[in-house]
């Protein structure tokens, strides 16, 4: 599945640079496209949302990379809509729908984004919002449903996540020293939010 920027954004050739900035990085999302993403930050971007309580810089960017490299590319829909954005903050609504690899169950997650921008046109700062409890229900099934609002869930979703994530960055380091380059590593284990 492929996902879609709303049309009216499209159309409107004279969207601000920042709003034509988020809306890139939502069309590279759509496309697993996490280099082109990973472009959109600035060298010390700082990113948070219920699952990464806090990745700065090379972190947040390889997030995506293992991210987008871990989603199924048939099951695997993202529809953005709400772009705003001036010359200092702006704001995206986007709603992902994926199989979470780990159980096969069919997520959808409706997020919030909001971001800072710098001097340069880069994103310095992004904060995604979502509800962590409806995520657990629809991704873990039964166990999500009833000890998903817990803690101790939670907190089992952000070390699995952080675990993947920190697996990811140990391949992409050794595929470095070999010469290759970050898109050649292939997803360490599922990071879907």
């Amino acid at each position: 599945m492929q996902g879609f920027v709303d049309e009216r954004l499209a159309v409107q050739e004279n969207l601000h640079h920042n709003a034509k900035l988020i809306s890139n990085f939502y069309t590279a999302m759509q496309h697993r496209d996490s280099e082109t993403m990973a472009s959109c930050y600035d060298d010390k971007v700082q990113f948070s949302d219920p699952v990464f309580k806090s990745l700065n810089g090379e972190n947040a960017r390889d997030m995506w990379r293992n991210l987008m490299g871990a989603v199924d590319p048939l099951h695997w829909h993202v529809v953005i809509s709400d772009i705003e954005a001036d010359d200092n903050v702006g704001k995206a609504h986007w709603v992902a729908t994926y199989k979470f690899s780990k159980t096969g169950n069919m997520v959808t997650n409706d997020i919030h984004a909001h971001f800072i921008f710098n001097k340069e046109g880069k994103i310095i700062e992004h904060t995604d919002t979502f509800d962590l409890y409806l995520w657990t229900r629809q991704a873990l099934g039964w166990t999500g449903f009833l000890l998903g609002w817990t803690d101790s869930v939670k907190d089992k979703v952000r070390a699995e996540a952080a675990k993947g994530l920190a697996i990811f960055q140990k391949k992409k380091k050794a595929k470095a020293a070999e010469g290759g380059s970050s898109e050649e590593v292939s997803a360490a284990a599922p990071v879907e939010k």
